[in-house]
């Protein structure tokens, strides 16, 4: 039976590579000179230092404009709280989103089984598994999900025929 999976993945390697042009342009910009403004990536969690909260806004800013040239979507952001951390420096945790969460899972499920189409729907770990008998009604499916799902960057893949 034709079968997709809807997930919420974002691609690590051009986070790794916006990242990285995000610390070079933080490193060489006139306003960040002698200053402690830097961003680590350690799995899928980033923590962005600075001195203050404005500067902190400007790694921020600098840090979306990459991902934003990268094609990476900002959604798979998740901010934390701002901690001080010895001084007047402050950090603040980034996640980056893995997985489509439990609540959001059992929405598209309900969604896909209130649309009356001819599909299954269940949920298999951090995606959702969409089977049926028709191409035609899995992409009714896809399009109804990209429709109606707009606040998490969701993808599709695992396509069977």
């Amino acid at each position: 039976m034709p079968s997709f999976d809807v997930m919420c993945e974002a691609d690590a390697v051009e986070i790794r590579n916006a990242l990285d042009q995000a610390n070079k342009e933080i490193t060489n910009r006139f306003d960040f000179k002698g200053s402690d403004a830097r961003i680590e990536l350690k799995d899928k969690v980033m923590t962005a230092f600075a001195d203050d909260d404005f500067k902190l806004g400007q790694v921020k800013d600098v840090l979306l404009a990459k991902f934003a040239k990268r094609n990476v979507d900002v959604r798979f952001l998740d901010y934390g709280n701002i901690e001080k951390i010895g001084g007047d420096k402050i950090k603040q945790t980034i996640t980056v989103r893995h997985g489509v969460p439990g609540d959001a899972a059992k929405k598209i499920v309900r969604l896909i089984k209130d649309a009356k189409l001819k599909v299954q729907a269940a949920i298999q770990g951090d995606a959702v598994r969409v089977t049926g008998a028709k191409r035609d009604d899995l992409q009714s499916a896809i399009a109804l999900v990209k429709q109606d799902m707009t606040e998490l960057p969701l993808t599709f893949g695992n396509f069977r025929d």
